[in-house]
């Protein structure tokens, strides 16, 4: 049967090449599709943006009318859901025979009313083996029922709202994730960290984050990493289709936890490493703990070609972490982690956040000192923004913050919260400055003041449509690659 995914995200590079690079791909369908293609099936993926919005029809029809999918899979985050019902609702209005089913983050903590907006059936959690039932149901020409995980609608007023079953444990029984489906939608031009995904689940209880409430959803462990050599070898299968590869981004939320398969995955990379004429470099998120002595993981992943790690600082405030986000490490242990990691060579970045409820101007200034500290290599500041169903939303809603309809308009670019003890205005004044305090006097002038044009733009719609053209076009990608923006 043909299967046809849509994937929407805001800030794309052009409506034919959305994606900047294969560090966007999102691994939930992708791991779907390929285990459909497993099973004999054919499935083929769209694009969109609402910055290009008025191309979704034509791009929907063309694809409708030359694939002929009987059932549409959707994926989304909160702030792509009102986009996503719209094209829904289109394919509805248009091609009533077609099933859509929807999943994602989003639909999985708040999956009331949702099929209401045009759906035929929704996904929690997990989607690999609901789908694939799914599929076989419609190709035999039954109507989809009984299918752990999924709430279908028979009727108007009748959702059919089945069990969940357990989370997958053995991970390496996945086909590895479908690539071939995000070729046609990314932009070569731009460099790329291909990116192999190491486990699912995180220990973790960050309230800013959706693994809290998704660890509650199905039985089971919920934090399960894949073996070793099932990494390696979807690793050489990547470099076997694309002999360009070179640079790798392997995710996981628990890098430093596991010392035992930390080593194991290392030594083995170093292996793989020696079997190549050109080796491959690595990077990797580092969970920094309490007191954690990472002494033994920072050599094992220099030798096996490691290039950077990325840190989640959030705060600087040890406050704002251990009460607001539940983030329990010093400044001191950040201040050894960076300092460790440059005795073994390694480049550092930083994901900074700032308008997180509860934090004052006074708390993002410390943001602001651990940085100039540490001066990571590179950086990422967001706005924070409240995800419906994580328990910082929760906690947005008891403090009132959220009285007036959110803008999703440049999601974790633009404030959307009027905090007591930090502005809106002072927010946003902070996310575009944040460079400049952080490297005045360690960076060429020149290139942080072109950051502070990008930040700039990239809180303004408008403006960041018009960049986003720009960039395709020749010598301003050569400016930009001058610049290292």
């Amino acid at each position: 049967m043909n299967i046809l995914f849509i994937y929407s995200l805001q800030d794309a590079q052009s409506s034919a090449k959305p994606l900047r690079s294969s560090a966007q791909m999102q691994f939930g369908i992708s791991y779907i599709s390929s285990f459909l293609k497993k099973h004999g099936h054919s499935t083929k993926l769209i694009v969109l943006s609402r910055m290009f919005n008025s191309k979704k029809k034509d791009i929907i029809n063309e694809y409708l009318r030359d694939f002929n999918p009987k059932l549409i899979c959707f994926t989304t985050v909160s702030t792509e859901y009102q986009f996503i019902v719209e094209i829904a609702q289109y394919i509805k209005n248009h091609y009533r025979d077609i099933c859509l089913l929807i999943g994602g983050p989003h639909v999985s903590l708040n999956p009331d009313n949702i099929l209401s907006d045009g759906f035929d059936a929704l996904c929690i959690g997990e989607g690999e083996h609901p789908t694939l039932e799914m599929v076989s149901q419609m190709e035999h020409n039954i109507v989809p029922s009984n299918i752990q995980n999924l709430w279908i609608r028979k009727s108007l007023n009748d959702i059919e709202k089945n069990q969940q079953r357990p989370f997958i444990q053995n991970l390496d029984s996945l086909p590895f994730p479908d690539r071939e489906m995000w070729k046609d939608w990314i932009d070569e031009h731009h460099g790329s960290l291909e990116p192999v995904l190491l486990g699912r689940g995180c220990p973790f209880q960050c309230t800013y984050c959706s693994n809290h409430a998704l660890r509650k959803l199905s039985p089971g462990h919920y934090v399960r990493l894949r073996s070793t050599d099932n990494i390696i070898e979807e690793i050489k299968e990547i470099i076997a289709v694309y002999p360009t590869k070179k640079d790798f981004y392997l995710e996981v939320e628990t890098a430093g936890i596991n010392k035992k398969w930390d080593l194991e995955l290392c030594t083995k990379l170093e292996l793989l490493n020696k079997t190549l004429k050109q080796p491959l470099n690595f990077g990797i998120n580092l969970r920094v703990t309490a007191n954690a002595d990472l002494e033994v993981f920072f050599a094992s992943i220099k030798k096996s070609n490691f290039k950077f790690i990325n840190i989640g600082l959030e705060s600087g405030s040890e406050k704002v972490r251990r009460e607001i986000l539940k983030r329990s490490y010093s400044n001191n242990d950040i201040i050894k982690t960076v300092t460790l990691a440059r005795k073994y060579s390694l480049k550092v970045n930083f994901f900074n956040l700032i308008g997180i409820p509860g934090e004052t101007l006074a708390d993002f200034r410390e943001t602001i000192k651990i940085n100039q500290i540490c001066h990571p290599d590179t950086q990422m500041l967001s706005i924070f923004y409240p995800y419906p169903g994580t328990d910082l939303y929760s906690l947005c809603k008891e403090q009132g913050l959220l009285q007036e309809p959110l803008s999703t308009d440049m999601e974790r670019s633009k404030a959307v919260l009027n905090l007591p003890g930090f502005t809106k205005k002072q927010i946003q004044k902070n996310y575009i400055w944040f460079n400049y305090y952080v490297y005045k006097g360690h960076k060429p002038t020149y290139k942080i003041l072109a950051s502070v044009i990008v930040h700039k733009i990239h809180s303004n719609h408008r403006l960041n449509k018009i960049y986003r053209w720009l960039t395709s076009i020749t010598i301003f990608k050569m400016l930009k690659y001058f610049l290292k923006w």
